[in-house]
C-alpha cells in the first residue's frame, strides 16, 4: 500500500514531489520557488534538495564531480526482489546511472541504436501502430487518449528494439508503471521489479544460445577491453532502454494531446500549417517536460548558497527549468512557432538522453497521425484527467471525444 504523506506547509523547506496538488498543477509552486527559494529542501525520505532555475539545473548537470549519477531515483524504493544481491545490482542502469569511465563506454554501445538513421527505420512501424490503434476507437467517437493511444506506442517500438514479442507489451507497461509511477507503494514496486527482472534474466539466457537481431543479443556478442560484457551489465542496459524509453515518451505524447484537447486553436493551426509540427514538438517537450532526475552529493559542499552534505540527494527539475522566465520569453505559454528553444527536456551534459531521436520521432508521428484522423477533439464533459508524477509526470487517464 502506498504511503500516506503529510501535507506540505512550506515548499521551500519541506517539498514533496508526490503531493497530489503538486502532481496535478506544479507550475505555481515552481514559479514561487524560483523567486523565493530556488534551491528547495526536504527531509522526507532522507535529506534532499530541488533546483528550479534553468541556470542551476544546467550547472548541476554538468558538475559530475560533486553530483554523481549512481543514484538517479527521485523516490528511493526500500523494497528488493526475492534473492536480491547488491553485487548483482552494482552496475545499475548504465549509462544513465553510471559515472565515467563506465558511463562513457556503455553510452557508446547504445548510441548507434538511436542514431538518426536507425530511428528512421522505426518510423513506418510507429505510423502503423498509431493508425492501428486509432482504427480501434475512431468510429466510437471517444477514447482515452492516454491508455488507448499514448501508452500503446512507445512500449511496442522499444519492444521491437529489444526483441520482445508485441503480445507482452501490456505486461511490460504494467511492470514499468509499478516501478516508476508506484515507487512509493512497496507491494506494487516489488511486483514490477520481480516481473521485469525475471523476464530479462530468462531472455538473457535464451539469447546466449539463440541470438536475434536485437539490442540484448548484440550486447552479448560485444566485448570491452578484450572481455565479454558482464551479464549484469547487459541486463542493466536492456532494462534502461525499456524503462527510460516507455514512460517518458508516452507521457510526452499524452501531455501534448491534453494540450491540444484544451487548446483547440492550436490543434486547428497544426492541421492548417503542418510545417509547424517540428517547432511545436520542441515546444511541447519544453512546456510539458516529463522527467526529473536525481543526483547524489559526493562531498560536503555549497550550491546556490545552500549547504549540502555528502549523501544528500539533489533533484534536477528539468520541467521547472524549462519554464524559467529568465531564459524563455512567455515561459508559461505554449508558443507553437517558438524560434529559439534551448530546452533541457532531454537533460544536458554527459547524461543527455541517448534516445532523444527516437522520442522526437515517436512524438511527431503520434501527433501527425492523430491530427490526420482526428483534427477536432476535446476533453469529455465531466471526465476527470488524472496525472502521475514523481520521476515522470504525464496524464494517465485522458478521456476525449471527437466528431
Amino acid at each position: 500500500m502506498a504511503r500516506v504523506t503529510a501535507p506540505v506547509g512550506d515548499w521551500s523547506q519541506d517539498f514533496e514531489v508526490l503531493d497530489a496538488g503538486y502532481i496535478e498543477d506544479p507550475y505555481p509552486i515552481w514559479d514561487d520557488l524560483r523567486q523565493s527559494c530556488p534551491v528547495a529542501h526536504t527531509e522526507r525520505r532522507g535529506r534532499a534538495w530541488m533546483l528550479t532555475r534553468y541556470a542551476d539545473v544546467v550547472e548541476a548537470a554538468h558538475d559530475i564531480e560533486r553530483f554523481s549519477s549512481l543514484e538517479i531515483g527521485v523516490i528511493n524504493s526500500d523494497v528488493q526482489p526475492e534473492g536480491y544481491d547488491e553485487a548483482d545490482a552494482q552496475y545499475g542502469l548504465p549509462p544513465i546511472s553510471a559515472d565515467p569511465p563506465l558511463h562513457t563506454w556503455t553510452r557508446r554501445l547504445i548510441l548507434p541504436w538511436f542514431s538518426h538513421t536507425r530511428v528512421a527505420g522505426y518510423e513506418k512501424l510507429t505510423r502503423d501502430l498509431c493508425r492501428r490503434h486509432i482504427d480501434g476507437f475512431l468510429e466510437a467517437g471517444h477514447a482515452d487518449a492516454a491508455t488507448d493511444y499514448a501508452q500503446q506506442i512507445p512500449v511496442r517500438v522499444v519492444a521491437q528494439i529489444l526483441g520482445v514479442p508485441e503480445t507482452l507489451s501490456d505486461t511490460f507497461t504494467g511492470w514499468v508503471r509499478d516501478m516508476l509511477e508506484f515507487a512509493d507503494d512497496p507491494e506494487r514496486n516489488l511486483r514490477g521489479q520481480e516481473g521485469f527482472g525475471s523476464y530479462l534474466m530468462a531472455e538473457l539466457e535464451r539469447r546466449k544460445n539463440d541470438p536475434g537481431d536485437d539490442l540484448m543479443s548484440e550486447l552479448l556478442a560485444t566485448s570491452h577491453d578484450g572481455e565479454p560484457l558482464d551479464d549484469r551489465l547487459v541486463l542493466g542496459m536492456a532494462a534502461l532502454v525499456m524503462i527510460a524509453g516507455i514512460d517518458t515518451t508516452w507521457s510526452s505524447i499524452g501531455s501534448s494531446l491534453w494540450h491540444l484537447a484544451t487548446h483547440p486553436d492550436h490543434a486547428a493551426r497544426l492541421v492548417a500549417e503542418p510545417g509547424l509540427m517540428s517547432s511545436a514538438v520542441e515546444e511541447f517537450l519544453r512546456a510539458y517536460s516529463p522527467v526529473t532526475m536525481a543526483r547524489l552529493v559526493t562531498t560536503d559542499t555549497e550550491f546556490g548558497g545552500s549547504p549540502m552534505r555528502e549523501g544528500d540527494k539533489l533533484l534536477m527539475n528539468f520541467p521547472a527549468a524549462n519554464r524559467d522566465p529568465e531564459v524563455f520569453e512567455r515561459a508559461d505559454e505554449v508558443v507553437l512557432d517558438r524560434a529559439i528553444n534551448r530546452h533541457v527536456a532531454f537533460g544536458t551534459g554527459i547524461h543527455r538522453c541517448a534516445g532523444s531521436n527516437l522520442a522526437r520521432m515517436e512524438l511527431t508521428v503520434a501527433l501527425e497521425e492523430w491530427l490526420a484522423r482526428i483534427p477536432t477533439f476535446r476533453l469529455a464533459e465531466g471526465a476527470e484527467v488524472t496525472w502521475a508524477g514523481g520521476q515522470v509526470r504525464g496524464p494517465r487517464v485522458l478521456p476525449v471525444v471527437f466528431p
